[in-house]
Order: C-alpha cells, then structure tokens, then sequence
C-alpha cells in the first residue's frame, strides 16, 4: 500500500512538472506581437526569401531557436534583440503557438 502511494505521487509530481513545462498557446498570441510585423499573425507572412515561415513548425525547433537567438549561439541581429528579454515561459508560449497554426501549402507549377 505504502509503495503505491510513493508510486502515484511520483507519477503526479512528474505530470505536475510536465505541464509547468508546456506553453500555452493563448498566450503565445498575447506576447506576439512584435513577432507579426515580419512572421504574420499565425507566422505564414514571409516579407522577403530571408524571413522563414512559423506556423507549422515543430514546437521543439522553435523553443532551441529562440533560446539560440537568446544567447547568441545563432546570430541574427533582430531576433537577437527580440529574444534578449524573452522569458524561458515565453518562449515555450510563442512556440506552443506558432507550432499549432497550419502552415500554407505552395503550389510549384511547372
């Protein structure tokens, strides 16, 4: 009896500890903002050939890119600046966002 009880408030620690970790996606909108003017809303707005799509993208590459930006360990000089001040909480929000939204799909024609 003493071992399951030890065994389920492990397993209920651990889920606890999972969804602190998740991002939410909510707020990934609310704090995107400035991310819209070259990623678009639900991140397929692509100014030029340099600025990459967001939206479909996997949760787990954008959450490294950013944190790269944030460190800089990828160098680029305006995602450099608007990932300084971003938060560990942020960067799991914008990238539970824009990982859900669905990314355009582009017709090549021959």
């Amino acid at each position: 009896m003493r071992i399951s009880m030890i065994v389920a408030s492990a397993v209920a620690l651990l889920m606890l500890s999972q969804h602190a970790l998740a991002g939410n996606p909510s707020r990934g909108l609310e704090i995107s903002e400035v991310c819209q003017a070259c990623h678009g809303r639900d991140g397929n707005l692509v100014p030029d050939d340099e600025t990459p799509r967001l939206a479909g993208q996997y949760e787990d590459y954008l959450i490294h890119s950013l944190k790269a930006y944030r460190s800089g360990d990828r160098e680029n000089a305006i995602m450099q600046g608007f990932a300084r001040d971003l938060s560990d909480q942020d960067i799991r929000d914008l990238a539970a966002w824009y990982s859900r939204q669905e990314g355009l799909k582009i017709l090549r024609i021959r």
